[in-house]
């Protein structure tokens, strides 16, 4: 056991002597050392439950013969932290999450650990960490939140996002947007859509770090607990087996894991996290992976933003081993999960409760996946849209740009009428050097929904939230603060959208991108220079 380093022989004596002071018996000490690392917190959503959640996890170390110890890391809720400076904190929290994991588990040498977290960057920190650790680890992922009631029908946040377009454009009064507010987020979890939180739960359930049903059991239910209590006993059982991360986290298994992201239409974000996570585990994973994979595999769930359906009804459908077994003949079959089963096993023991939920093959919404790679000459490295939560009649489309050098200056253009039926908005220095942080560009793009724009494209260097329906792009690589053909845009200049050849264009001639590139000054907006901002900016600058 890698504990025995710090516990056993009479050198140990001084650190058994600080255990003992937190409480553990002779007999505590001799077992197994498991890290129960949890984001519980008193103002995230989807983390306020947390602390009954590991404590089945505790109850199931136990039980198996194992010491489980608590410790926390941070969160930060994306819809409370959008709009405005917070929103620059949200990407990078997850290097840090996955840094502070390294540093309590190596520095307390804990033998195995079990992962509790929900939301968008929180969960992609804590599936790093195991990577880079690797140790025999487990994921519980807390839950979904159930969707609200709003005068009969389903809401959740992204309605309320909406709405703020709604009552601005005078369709709504303020009255209304504050009953929909009261009404919206019920209780604890996960947005209830197949916002990033739970595609990457669904995603982790996909590539075998969490146990069959995990993703969808919601936040507030007993399934989840009894789920936590199991976890808490398989972590034991992946110890004596000798079972890690790398060996269940394979290239094969991050396929099956996008193969699952294009059939629910799931959040662009996981393109971002699943190659972190590769990168941790030595693999290279593509972006090229996403766009054949996509290609391939069919959009066979319509989820919110872009559906009807919540995670309530994907649960009642049969959850993610569900669409394990529908997407059979697209899977590695032979890769090992934390259960102790392989994905075919899993895939013949599920059953699939609902055809209209998970659509079959041959009847899917769309017949390509819900996350498509677009190239050309404004992203020349790539830029990313959520496929499937673009109506097609947006699929092709062309328009005159309408510039904006920050978000802020983006949501008071549109509120203020400065963009129309037929353009591109554009909103550029929200990189990971520019932004910094690469915000997420949730609330112009609610407020382009909201104000019933029909025909209104938005690109983006900077990242959307899953919640973000439309044809927005985002992702714009090169960013514009590293010189990228995004800088050299004007308004009036036409931008070619086509969505099924995979192409984003400026209108341009190369001759005419590059000289107005030439001399071009980067923007980068300022940070206060000791803030852990400016270090990530650098950091994001050198790679």
């Amino acid at each position: 056991m890698l504990s025995s380093r710090m516990k056993e022989g009479v050198e140990a004596a001084p650190k058994r002597a600080l255990l003992r002071a937190s409480g553990l018996s002779d007999e505590d000490i001799k077992k197994p050392l498991i890290a129960i690392v949890n984001s519980w917190n008193e103002i995230v959503p989807g983390h306020v439950h947390l602390r009954r959640v590991s404590e089945s996890v505790k109850a199931g170390v136990r039980s198996s013969g194992g010491t489980p110890l608590e410790f926390d890391t941070i969160a930060i809720c994306d819809g409370i932290a959008m709009g405005h400076e917070g929103m620059k904190y949200s990407l990078f929290s997850r290097d840090l999450i996955a840094d502070s994991i390294e540093a309590m588990v190596r520095a307390h040498a804990f033998d195995a650990m079990v992962l509790i977290s929900s939301c968008d960057k929180i969960l992609p920190g804590h599936l790093m960490a195991a990577a880079r650790l690797d140790i025999p680890s487990i994921v519980v992922t807390g839950g979904p939140m159930y969707p609200g009631t709003y005068r009969g029908r389903k809401v959740d946040v992204i309605s309320v996002f909406e709405a703020v377009g709604e009552f601005k454009r005078g369709t709504i009064s303020e009255r209304d947007l504050a009953e929909l507010e009261a009404s919206a987020c019920p209780g604890p979890g996960s947005c209830a859509g197949m916002f990033t939180a739970n595609t990457m739960a669904c995603l982790t359930e996909a590539m075998g770090m969490s146990l069959p049903g995990c993703a969808t059991s919601h936040a507030v239910t007993a399934k989840k607990l009894r789920i936590a209590e199991w976890s808490g006993r398989r972590v034991m059982d992946l110890l004596r087996s000798g079972i890690k991360p790398s060996d269940i986290m394979t290239l094969g298994s991050l396929r099956n894991a996008i193969a699952v992201d294009m059939a629910l239409g799931g959040s662009t974000n996981s393109v971002l996290h699943l190659r972190a996570i590769a990168a941790e585990l030595g693999i290279d994973l593509r972006l090229e992976e996403f766009d054949e994979i996509g290609r391939r595999v069919p959009h066979i769930c319509n989820m919110r933003p872009g559906g009807p359906y919540f995670m309530s009804d994907l649960d009642e459908a049969g959850g993610v081993p569900a669409i394990l077994r529908r997407l059979e003949p697209f899977l590695s079959k032979e890769e090992m999960t934390v259960s102790g089963k392989r994905v075919g096993e899993l895939l013949r023991e599920s059953s699939i409760e609902n055809d209209e939920v998970i659509r079959p093959l041959d009847r899917p919404v769309h017949p390509e996946g819900g996350i498509a790679i677009l190239r050309g000459s404004l992203a020349p490295k790539g830029a990313v849209v959520k496929y499937s939560s673009v109506p097609e009649a947006m699929w092709r489309f062309a328009g005159e740009a309408v510039v904006f050098d920050s978000e802020e200056e983006a949501v008071k253009g549109i509120s203020e009428g400065g963009v129309g039926e037929g353009d591109v908005v554009v909103i550029r220095y929200e990189g990971c050097v520019g932004g910094p942080g690469m915000r997420e560009m949730l609330a112009p793009t609610s407020l382009i929904a909201g104000m019933g724009f029909e025909r209104v494209a938005l690109v983006t260097d900077g990242r959307f939230s899953g919640g973000t329906r439309g044809p927005c792009i985002g992702h714009v690589e090169p960013e514009a603060a590293l010189g990228g053909p995004i800088a050299a845009v004007r308004d009036g200049d036409r931008i070619e959208i086509d969505i099924p050849r995979r192409k984003l264009e400026l209108a341009l001639p190369i001759e005419e991108i590059e000289r107005r590139l030439e001399g071009l000054e980067p923007k980068r907006k300022e940070v206060p220079r000791n803030s852990v901002l400016a270090r990530y900016a650098g950091q994001a600058l050198r790679r």
